[in-house]
């Protein structure tokens, strides 16, 4: 664990962003979970790559990601084709599936790599950036009865986590989000309540429905992101989503960020043209390559 901290760090430093994403970073921390498997590479006793797999043994078909970090000077080597056949070997003895592999800041080497090892390309994870404050925003259109609250943890957990499984149903990884993933988040030392916005509405028959949410979490440096958004099925097509992209950015420049982000599934063309309409351009690309695995 700790030679493995070392190492992500080592390669953080070097690129200026985290190598691996937060809920494999989670996994790793907290001991991983059913269905993942960690696979690291040394060099004269000391780790220079770490591959971590993630399957979802609730789906059918099995899915699984993983993430694969080399250290800068070891890359070109080798090392993460042999991470990647390692981590397909161990998806491949539990079981057949679908293995993603992703790819941050995805470069033409990483899709030359992916081919290689038979992976096509998958899904583009677009992140997108503003300046913050937005110059002269389009107000927020509330509909009548809802209105603006913060998180109350103790209280909201479920509510947040049905509406959070209706409004990503068949999402790859948020609809899969249960009370233990929430908690890791709500330990983290970023997380504040105060960001995370909840539209409610005050006139359903419980008085206080969660209509929608703007989760936005603090990154040092000034820059704060659009972490999480949703609106329940419900209460589609009514404008909410715009309205939170526009409360949580307020948020965010009320609390000194200068700059906003967020990501975004580049097929969800809806959300990337509101987006765009408010400013948001692309900083880069997270790719995500898949090959389907039989079992061994």
């Amino acid at each position: 664990m700790e030679a493995v901290s070392g190492l992500l760090a080592r390669v953080e430093q070097a690129f200026g962003y985290a190598p691996l994403s937060e809920h494999k970073r989670l996994d790793l921390l907290n001991g991983g979970r059913q269905g993942s498997v960690s696979c690291i590479a040394t060099l004269d006793g000391r780790v220079v790559g770490y591959a971590h797999v993630a399957c979802d043994e609730g789906r059918v078909p099995r899915r699984c990601g993983m993430e694969i970090v080399v250290e800068p000077e070891h890359s070109g080597q080798g090392i993460l084709e042999e991470l990647a056949r390692a981590g397909l070997a161990a998806v491949a003895e539990d079981g057949s599936g679908q293995v993603h592999l992703w790819a941050r800041h995805a470069t033409e080497l990483d899709d030359e790599r992916a081919a290689q090892l038979g992976f096509t390309h998958g899904r583009d994870l677009l992140q997108m950036t503003v300046a913050l404050p937005l110059q002269a925003p389009p107000p927020p259109l509330w509909t009548e009865g809802i209105s603006l609250r913060t998180f109350r943890p103790g209280s909201d957990e479920e509510a947040w986590l049905d509406v959070n499984r209706r409004a990503f149903a068949g999402h790859p990884e948020q609809e899969g989000w249960d009370r233990e993933s929430l908690e890791q988040r709500k330990a983290e030392p970023w997380f504040d309540p105060a960001g995370f916005l909840i539209a409610s509405d005050d006139a359903s028959e419980t008085g206080d429905r969660i209509a929608g949410f703007c989760w936005t979490k603090v990154h040092p440096g000034a820059t704060g992101e659009i972490y999480v958004i949703g609106v329940d099925d419900a209460y589609q097509g009514k404008g909410l989503g715009r309205s939170l992209v526009l409360a949580g950015l307020e948020s965010l420049a009320e609390r000194g960020m200068t700059a906003g982000m967020l990501y975004v599934d580049a097929s969800n063309t809806a959300a990337v043209s509101l987006y765009r309409s408010l400013g948001f351009e692309v900083h880069h690309v997270d790719r995500a390559y898949v090959i389907e695995i039989t079992q061994a």
